[in-house]
């Protein structure tokens, strides 16, 4: 890759051969901890399996660690200028007004429910990011950036909850402990950028309900055709935002020519916003749309523009994965 690429990992930036049966898509839970490489085309990490290993991870994310959680900065080769480091508006008003504008969603509607914060340990440091409940037979699938689950060859990610609906310290609909978390092995094995992408499989919460019966849930296409017009939610957590709010960008994307086989689009938002979803056909009305990518990164010399993969069959293997636990 011929530019430095800078991950708005975490603060709070995806399966068996189609046709295979449920059995050979993923192996047996590993113990927690232990990461299970299912086949060549799915890995899956076990997470919070157990009543106890649940209430261990709820119990974790005190007031306090939510808090100081803290987004982090991953760079491939040299930086040619710090991210992010234009000064931008304050939270309280619009970031800009062009196409790459970020505006504080306020419509409502079910994307300010199936979106929310994630929260997580990585190398013994807390982060958070945003992912987004989409339709499952199990009810309890999030789709979110790989970097969100792991740090590409390296560790998978600990403590991991999703808050949906996530306000201002609000949990509406209460929040979510990983069971099972997947990626594409192309992620996982080779640490390719065009595949940060990743599947979450939640656990029930404490009163056994799943979380689409909550929040509803959103559509994903699988066609591995980014929407050239989308809307791009995320909870950005670098200053000058905090993680408080849901905000979102819209506007045309465009083909990524410097490396990865994903698209861009004009948007400002800071760490923390990884893992939110790009809708196509937006009805800010209601807030429903078909998620046809992600937030994944941006490149560190030009922070005013985020890039995301495609989902494609990679993403769909991943997907039918999820769908067998």
């Amino acid at each position: 890759m011929n530019r430095s690429i800078v991950y708005s990992i975490l603060a709070s930036f995806t399966l068996a051969v189609l046709g295979a049966s449920p059995a050979s898509a993923v192996e047996p839970s590993a113990p927690e901890g232990t990461a299970t490489a299912s086949s060549p085309h799915v890995v899956r990490q076990s997470a919070a399996t157990t009543p106890q290993q649940r209430r261990s991870v709820l119990e974790y994310w005190t007031t306090e660690r939510m808090a100081s959680a803290t987004p982090l900065s991953r760079g491939i080769g040299e930086l040619d200028v710090p991210l992010f480091a234009s000064p931008r508006s304050p939270e309280s008003a619009d970031a800009g007004r062009g196409s790459g504008s970020v505006r504080r969603w306020t419509g409502g509607g079910l994307v300010a429910a199936t979106t929310g914060r994630v929260y997580l340990t990585l190398d013994g440091v807390d982060y958070t990011c945003t992912a987004s409940v989409i339709d499952a037979e199990n009810r309890d699938t999030v789709l979110t950036a790989g970097h969100c689950l792991k740090d590409k060859t390296g560790s998978w990610a600990e403590n991991w909850i999703f808050v949906p609906g996530y306000t201002d310290g609000r949990e509406p609909y209460g929040r979510y402990s990983a069971r099972d978390m997947l990626v594409s092995p192309k992620w996982s094995r080779q640490g390719d950028d065009s595949y940060d992408f990743g599947l979450v499989v939640l656990n029930t919460d404490l009163l056994g309900r799943h979380v689409a019966d909550r929040t509803g849930s959103q559509q994903v296409s699988f066609d591995g055709h980014i929407a050239p017009r989308v809307y791009a939610f995320g909870y950005p957590s670098s200053s000058p935002y905090s993680g408080r709010h849901l905000y979102y960008c819209a506007g045309p994307t465009h083909p990524d020519r410097n490396g990865t086989h994903g698209s861009g689009m004009d948007c400002a938002m800071t760490q923390g916003s990884s893992g939110g979803p790009w809708f196509a056909n937006f009805d800010p009305s209601t807030g429903i749309g078909t998620i046809t990518s992600l937030i994944s990164f941006k490149y560190a010399d030009n922070p005013d523009v985020q890039y995301g993969p495609r989902l494609g069959e990679e993403a769909r293997r991943v997907y039918q994965a999820a769908q067998t636990l």
